[in-house]
């Protein structure tokens, strides 16, 4: 392969890179669009700034912190993975960088992270509105354990299973994890 022939093909990859990222972010975009539009209503919030108390404002320090988690996850699918987080246009490559090398789920813990501190700061907490967010993490759980695990090993095997073994799938590790066997990209 000729310079000029590597330098287009890299050129090309890094639109190909690019693509799948904007992609990955504006699936995003309508995931917490539809998310932010439907979970409100049911979980009582009420965005009234001026009438909650002071020291609910806390709850903003792991709203944003959990959507940022959640965006740069977005983010390494597309840009990593070459993918998106919609099953019907997964990641073509195993995402084992940023926070997924030290949960193997940070996209939704820290979308929970994020709506559980919007709801200290604007949610009213009752019965049914609990009953919602059990459901919802409940839902997760399955789908996750039922659905996305299986497909991952399904695409990914042994570098998948791997990474199962070593990084835990709710509760982060303390230390980022690196693979010793394979060297698929992680960052």
């Amino acid at each position: 392969m000729t310079s000029r022939q590597m330098e287009a093909s890299q050129v090309t990859h890094s639109s190909a890179q690019w693509l799948a990222a904007v992609a990955a972010l504006a699936v995003g975009a309508c995931f917490f669009a539809l998310w932010f539009w439907l979970l409100p209503s049911w979980l009582g919030f009420r965005v009234d700034a001026m009438s909650v108390a002071r020291w609910r404002w806390i709850g903003a320090l792991p709203s944003v912190l959990g959507f940022a988690v959640a965006l740069r996850c977005v983010w390494d699918f597309g840009w990593t993975g070459h993918g998106t987080p919609a099953p019907i246009a997964p990641p073509q490559r195993l995402v084992v960088v940023g926070f997924y090398r030290y949960v193997r789920n940070p996209m939704y813990v820290g979308f929970f992270a994020g709506w559980a501190g919007l709801w200290v700061v604007f949610g009213h907490a009752n019965v049914p509105a609990l009953v919602i967010a059990g459901v919802a993490v409940a839902a997760v759980a399955l789908f996750v354990q039922l659905y996305e695990e299986p497909t991952l090993r399904k695409m990914f095997g042994a570098d998948y299973e791997e990474y199962c073994r070593n990084v835990p799938r709710w509760l982060p590790r303390m230390r980022p994890w690196t693979s010793e066997r394979t060297q698929v990209s992680y960052c």
